[in-house]
């Protein structure tokens, strides 16, 4: 016998008594049918609803034709009259993800003439796939529309429809339907074929904001948010460009100016630095002319300046260029030999005995060790 299947009667239903008719033990707790239930079954890319059976912990709920089955972590009585409960923070949340989706695809799919070609409601993110290519400038002007439309606090009609009745309407759906089927219509922005939980009014959607456009197959894939999760979302960013407005006393709404002012400034730094660093090599090396094999020790620097100052070092030293720069017992290394002469057997000494790694070719290697200063003196004099 199929479960009466109370969340199309009264999508806002968040409580309810029904007829235990099975339970059987599982792998993860017990699963129970019902003659009649609110719980929704995880289906069209909505997941499944959560909530309790006479005090029983409802984990998951799934269907099987026609038949509701619900997981719950410990049994109930088979024929007893049981109150079912279902988290309603959960269910709104999913039915203003859902009902988002429908009015934003459905604007989508008139526009372009495309098909929604995927749906999924993560916990976090939703996203939508379209077969057709959608410039984000125009998505931004999509999210205006819909937002207006959910603003405007249009009624959705939902109703069951058959034979030449259905074939009268227009609506979307993924695949060729037959007997009674169920049209979500949101007027004036979609009509679709779906099975899922809805909002009533399209105002209880709230808001709805797109937070990217990415190619994906032969379309795009679309993220967003709706409702409680994008005001939430919202907010967090909010916080975050406050936070840095802050840093750098400017407004919230001028941060990214700062910002992008902030990294000129950095980038102007960054050639100064590496001007006034190339001359205090240049000078180093001067120092080091015609001593053949030399070893300097540094404060830490970042790799690629450790590589320039042993290239400089080796330029005029005669000999083996060893450079390394760090502190207590980690060092990052580069050595190097203007001839090209191969260090390799050197290296792999130099990581054996002091626990590095690292390596190169044509007479320069680079690296790390783990070892002290002293102990890379002792490895470069027995050497």
């Amino acid at each position: 016998m199929e479960t009466e299947k109370l969340y199309y009667a009264d999508s806002f239903l968040k409580e309810f008594t029904a007829t235990v008719l099975d339970c059987q033990a599982g792998k993860n707790g017990y699963t129970v049918t019902l003659d009649r239930t609110a719980f929704y079954p995880e289906g069209g890319g909505q997941p499944a609803d959560h909530g309790t059976l006479d005090g029983a912990a409802v984990t998951d709920v799934h269907e099987k034709n026609g038949v509701i089955f619900h997981n719950v972590d410990r049994a109930v009585e088979i024929g007893k009259t049981v109150s079912g409960s279902i988290d309603w923070a959960r269910r709104f949340d999913h039915m203003q993800q859902h009902s988002g989706e429908h009015i934003c695809s459905g604007l989508i799919c008139g526009r372009y003439g495309c098909d929604n070609v995927g749906f999924h409601m993560g916990t976090d993110i939703v996203t939508i796939d379209f077969n057709a290519d959608i410039p984000w400038e125009e998505l931004l002007e999509i999210e205006g529309q819909a937002n207006r439309y959910i603003q405007e606090d249009h009624p959705i009609d939902i109703q069951f429809h058959r034979g030449a009745e259905l074939d009268a309407i227009d609506y979307r759906s993924k695949k060729p339907l037959e007997g009674d089927v169920r049209i979500v219509a949101f007027p004036g922005a979609d009509c679709c074929a779906c099975c899922g939980t809805h909002v009533l009014r399209s105002g209880q959607v709230g808001l709805v904001k797109f937070l990217s456009v990415q190619k994906f197959r032969e379309g795009v894939r679309i993220e967003l948010l709706c409702g409680q999760r994008a005001l939430d979302y919202l907010s967090r960013t909010w916080e975050q460009a406050k936070i840095i407005g802050q840093h750098l006393s400017v407004k919230p709404v001028d941060a990214a100016a700062a910002v992008e002012r902030l990294e000129g400034e950095l980038s102007a730094l960054k050639m100064r630095c590496a001007g006034l660093e190339e001359a205090v090599f240049a000078g180093i090396a001067t120092e080091q002319a015609g001593k053949g094999n030399v070893l300097l020790f540094q404060p830490p620097m970042k790799p690629d300046s450790v590589r320039k100052l042993a290239d400089a070092v080796s330029k005029v030293c005669g000999g083996l260029a060893a450079v390394f720069a760090g502190e207590g017992s980690h060092y990052a290394y580069a050595l190097g030999r203007a001839d090209g002469q191969d260090i390799s057997a050197a290296v792999k000494a130099l990581n054996g005995a002091l626990h590095g790694r690292g390596g190169g070719r044509n007479g320069f290697a680079q690296g790390s060790v783990e070892a002290a200063q002293s102990a890379i003196e002792a490895f470069f004099k027995e050497v």
